[in-house]
């Protein structure tokens, strides 16, 4: 479905076919609506946030929207689940990285669904819920936990595309070594999904590089010890392969199944 509208609804993302909803529970953390919308980027939205979910439901989780543009739920029941899955979406508030004022090309500042992600994200990390963060996500991350974000990436080209030509484009990453997103993903070497303009700058001393553009730029983070994974691009894009999308999906997946099991065990104590 696309809409030329940049109000983007609900009932234009859920999957058509929600799955059986019987597997682990997982809230998707996501902004439908941000300020400085167009109706192209609003159809991104529309597109990216349907293939997530579509990928949740073929996986059988009993999944939950919850879109931090619309009146916030109490964040314990945000945490009353097996994963979270925070999607991407506008810049982040400069002011929330030491960058007063507005940044170069800044758009879609949410401060208030800044902060409520990034406290469901801290949240999550400490109740042992798995968590995978994805472009924005990501970044909310690292800010998190006291990481920097790089305002606005010069050079660029690698890293994003325009309106011309798609904003979308193919992008070479390579994987450290003994992270768990290698594990997952299986091979170092990977062509992605990438249209980002902002990154990772320092690493949050919590966590650890996980992969790396051929320029240097942070690609992913993740918790050394805890199932929290934030990858900088777009598996979620359908354009791409949808190779790593599926192993990084099922891989949230079997972890929350483990959650679910350990949730269940602790109220039969």
């Amino acid at each position: 479905m696309s809409s030329s509208s940049t109000v983007v609804l609900e009932s234009e993302v859920v999957p058509s076919h929600p799955g059986p909803r019987t597997g682990p529970r997982v809230n998707v953390l996501v902004s439908l609506n941000f300020p400085d919308m167009n109706g192209h980027v609003a159809d991104l939205v529309r597109r990216f946030t349907r293939v997530a979910l579509e990928e949740l439901a073929g996986l059988g989780f009993d999944w939950r929207l919850v879109d931090t543009s619309a009146p916030l739920p109490p964040l314990h029941e945000v945490l009353d689940t097996d994963a979270v899955l925070v999607l991407g979406g506008g810049d982040i508030d400069s002011e929330l990285y030491g960058v007063p004022g507005p940044v170069p090309h800044e758009y879609g500042v949410d401060t208030a669904a800044d902060l409520f992600s990034m406290d469901a994200i801290r949240a999550a990390v400490e109740a042992d819920v798995p968590l995978l963060g994805i472009c924005r996500g990501g970044q909310l991350l690292n800010l998190a936990f006291g990481g920097g974000i790089v305002p606005d990436l010069d050079p660029w080209h690698l890293h994003k595309g325009d309106y011309a030509s798609g904003l979308f484009i193919d992008e070479h990453v390579t994987l450290d070594e003994g992270t768990r997103l290698a594990a997952i993903l299986g091979r170092r070497e990977w062509i992605v999904r990438a249209g980002h303009h902002q990154a990772v700058a320092d690493v949050a001393p919590a966590l650890r590089r996980a992969a790396v553009a051929d320029d240097g730029v942070v690609e992913a983070v993740e918790h050394p010890t805890a199932w929290a994974v934030g990858v900088q691009w777009h598996p979620e894009d359908d354009e791409g392969s949808g190779e790593d999308r599926a192993l990084l999906w099922t891989a949230l997946r079997q972890a929350a199944v483990v959650r679910a099991a350990d949730r269940a065990g602790a109220l039969t104590d």
